[in-house]
């Protein structure tokens, strides 16, 4: 498998795909998704699930980036159903970081078929909280995130359409709002949605398999950084047993 650029995306498509995962990146990692998730995704693709990776630029138009990204995927999506595919296969959304809150809004605000999102560290910071310097001049002009936190978490409780999620966040991430994101999504749609925390930090899913070579003499550092390896594929492996397993609960 290889990646391909369709209509601005970066796709993989395997064999004999079982259904399509849209994929949108965290805020500063979101212009080469293929690159920065890339051993998330390519495990993904080797279960069976045809990725689609839209990149994007982060703005305080958080609305605006939904509307563009969902264009791109929509007009890669045609390209892959008449082209590629040539049949129909369910959607599935998923988000790291800012991604999560962007797959929000694509699913409150414009009308969309999904069997599902997977929503990895999910936060929803102020523009204050979120991007240095704000302060500063907010008090000057008025600089906020639109919809602002507020209003996602009213978009999502009174308008989100997908019935079917899973949150996932981290035992050391502390910028994670996923608990108050499922009391939200269990009110709109009770019993349709699993929260689970597991082992890592915020960068968990942006982890790579990088594969360590000890040198003739095995050093300390030697056996640091094995060590290290070992625990960043540990917590990936785990991350990607769980979205597989809410996937495909059969699997």
């Amino acid at each position: 498998m290889d990646w391909q650029e369709i209509s601005g995306n970066w796709v993989l498509v395997p064999a004999r795909p079982v259904a399509i995962v849209h994929f949108l990146g965290g805020a500063f990692v979101a212009t080469a998704p293929q690159l920065t998730y890339r051993r998330l995704l390519e495990y993904l693709a080797t279960q069976g699930y045809a990725i689609v990776a839209t990149p994007f630029v982060n703005t305080f138009e958080h609305a605006e980036i939904a509307r563009s990204v969902l264009k791109s995927f929509d007009t890669a999506l045609e390209v892959l159903q008449t082209r590629i595919l040539k049949r129909y296969l369910p959607i599935y959304g998923m988000g790291h970081s800012m991604g999560c809150k962007l797959h929000l809004l694509i699913g409150s605000l414009f009308s969309v078929e999904r069997s599902g999102n997977i929503l990895l560290s999910y936060n929803n910071f102020s523009a204050k909280d979120a991007v240095p310097l704000v302060d500063q001049f907010s008090t000057v002009f008025p600089v906020e995130f639109t919809p602002s936190p507020l209003e996602t978490h009213r978009l999502i409780g009174d308008r989100y359409q997908v019935r079917r999620n899973l949150l996932v966040k981290f035992s050391n991430d502390t910028i994670d709002q996923s608990a108050s994101l499922a009391n939200i999504l269990e009110q709109r749609f009770p019993g349709m949605n699993s929260l689970r925390t597991l082992s890592g930090s915020h960068v968990t899913p942006l982890g790579q398999d990088m594969k360590w070579q000890a040198g003739k003499d095995f050093t300390p550092f030697d056996a640091i950084a094995q060590w290290m390896h070992q625990e960043v594929y540990r917590e990936l492996a785990q991350l990607e047993k769980t979205i597989l397993l809410w996937l495909n609960p059969f699997s």
